[in-house]
């Protein structure tokens, strides 16, 4: 009688410890961090972007953009998505930071693509910016291209607060915006650079920081991607395949994640 007893007691501590553990484990579950991605494919409608002889911007980012959400969103369990846009319509920069803003993200990331002048057709490759001073040579002309959408808005100067996007002045403003999420957005930045070197095998042409308004305006680490150079014939062609646009997309998502994966190991 006393052996069934005690069997009984240890039946009924057991079952108390798994209940207790379960309702100690829920709750733990139920409050895994969620961290928010906006997905900004550049330019859209009205305003094409660059383009090669074949292929618009616009289209290119468009589709290598919703590839990068899908992996986010299949892949891992503690990303939300968030799309500046999920198809060719135009929505101008400010509309993009205040979604960005106003959805308390974690990470802004825009997707492009690059271009150079006739002659320059040998220049390839990708090239991730974060927001910053350097608006020299190169730096300065991706910077007043990528800032010209401004200029199809009729309200522009009362709009972006007088901005003007072919000015270099607006450093000093730009740097004080962004400082606060300089390492972060570098940090990020590195990462998908080394995802589309060594994963993706493609020509990394590096960090680089330029006054873009997209990023000045966006209130936590924020990048611009630009998947390579549609004014070279062979990059372009090859951005215009669903493998290497599969490549590419996968290598920024990777960059997100281990990002992620980051941030939760500094906790």
């Amino acid at each position: 009688m006393r052996t069934k007893v005690k069997n009984i007691g240890l039946v009924v501590l057991l079952l108390f410890a798994l209940i207790s553990l379960a309702s100690f484990q829920t709750p733990s579950k139920a409050q895994k961090r969620k961290y928010k991605v906006v997905i900004d494919p550049g330019h859209g409608g009205k305003d094409s972007g660059t383009r090669g002889k074949n292929l618009l911007e616009k289209e290119v980012v468009l589709a290598v953009s919703l590839k990068v959400g899908k992996y986010l969103e299949e892949l891992t369990d503690n990303i939300e998505v968030i799309y500046t846009r999920k198809a060719d319509e135009y929505s101008h920069p400010k509309v993009r930071a205040i979604l960005a803003n106003d959805a308390d993200a974690d990470l802004f990331v825009s997707i492009h693509a690059n271009a150079m002048p006739p002659g320059n057709e040998h220049v390839y490759g990708t090239e991730t910016y974060v927001m910053g001073v350097k608006n020299e040579g190169r730096n300065f002309e991706v910077a007043k291209r990528e800032n010209s959408v401004i200029l199809l808005e009729e309200d522009y100067k009362e709009k972006y607060q007088g901005f003007d996007p072919t000015s270099p002045e607006v450093n000093i403003a730009f740097s004080i915006m962004q400082e606060a999420f300089q390492e972060n957005s570098i940090l990020l930045a590195q990462n998908v650079e080394n995802q589309f070197a060594k994963r993706a095998g493609r020509n990394s042409r590096g960090v680089k920081q330029s006054s873009l308004w997209v990023l000045w305006n966006t209130a936590m680490p924020s990048v611009l991607i630009e998947l390579g150079y549609l004014t070279n014939p062979k990059e372009e062609k090859e951005l215009g395949t669903a493998e290497v646009q599969d490549y590419m997309a996968s290598a920024i998502f990777r960059g997100i994640r281990d990002y992620i994966n980051y941030l939760e190991s500094t906790k």
